[in-house]
């Protein structure tokens, strides 16, 4: 199984890194060690997704992500990521994501990206000690009054409930907007009866008026003292062990010495784990 995964995300990695350019099933093989046959079998089993779909998919999110961040035309962006024509590119933009891609290229409201996590670390069994000594860095953050686009789940306390309860394309929508995703574990005066403590949202502006997709809504928070805790950068299989880390040095740590208390009526909100910069996650505080 291991030979499998591992295999599987040589040819994710890859895509990824020739996303642009012509990807044929004998070059991933080759990449693999596979035959071709035996390559396409484990790709879809591990993925649940076909080679050409998971291509297909991808690119049209990076196009997406260029159309909505660069000054770039329909044209451009076409050639760019590889795709045969425009008009074709046009076809399978709109099939996507349900938006002719000019459109979204002047008005870039959320759309699902395509997120591919990798096998590799999705399907890790192997659990390491996390209560070792680690690094924790702790900084103050002033949040003012916003509101957050979120998706409620229905009785979710974390992650795989949610995904489960909800999908797990969330956070692919919320990638799309131009604010970074974050998790909230939600206290009881923002839980309406029959939906879940944990959501995926994003941060935006109190005057926010753009599209709202379907099932999300607008939340409101007030104004907020945090204190932000930020883990040691980490290899990215290893996320499952930096959180876990995190999480215990949190409780284990007393904010008293710099006037504080932990504020238990707003919500903690956890950042998406990125290796370069550590696992993040902010704690709502009240000054004693």
């Amino acid at each position: 199984m291991d030979r499998e995964v591992n295999a599987v995300q040589r040819m994710q990695d890859y895509i990824k890194n020739h996303i642009s350019e012509d990807i044929t099933l004998l070059k991933l093989s080759e990449v693999a060690c596979y035959s071709p046959w035996y390559s396409y079998r484990i790709f879809v089993k591990h993925t649940n997704m076909t080679v050409s779909k998971y291509i297909r998919s991808l690119r049209l999110s990076n196009a997406a992500v260029k159309l909505r961040d660069e000054d770039l035309s329909v044209t451009e962006v076409s050639m760019d990521l590889g795709f045969g024509c425009v008009d074709g590119f046009q076809r399978a933009f709109r099939n996507e994501f349900n938006i002719n891609p000019k459109a979204y290229s002047v008005n870039p409201i959320p759309i699902p990206l395509f997120i591919p996590y990798g096998v590799k670390y999705r399907n890790r069994k192997e659990k390491k000690d996390v209560m070792g000594s680690k690094n924790v860095f702790i900084s103050l953050v002033e949040k003012p009054e916003r509101r957050i686009l979120v998706k409620r789940g229905i009785k979710a306390e974390e992650y795989f409930s949610y995904c489960e309860e909800v999908g797990c394309d969330v956070w692919g929508i919320l990638k799309s907007i131009d604010k970074e995703p974050v998790c909230l574990y939600l206290t009881d005066k923002y839980i309406p009866k029959g939906t879940s403590k944990y959501v995926q949202g994003a941060e935006v502006p109190m005057e926010y008026r753009g599209y709202i997709p379907q099932g999300f809504e607008l939340m409101t928070l007030p104004k907020t003292t945090y204190l932000m805790f930020q883990g040691e950068p980490f290899e990215e299989e290893d996320y499952e062990e930096a959180i876990m880390s995190l999480k215990y040095a949190i409780a284990k740590y007393d904010p008293a010495p710099l006037g504080y208390a932990f504020d238990d009526s707003e919500p903690s909100i956890q950042l998406e784990p990125i290796g370069s910069r550590g696992y993040i996650e902010l704690k709502a505080v009240r000054r004693k």
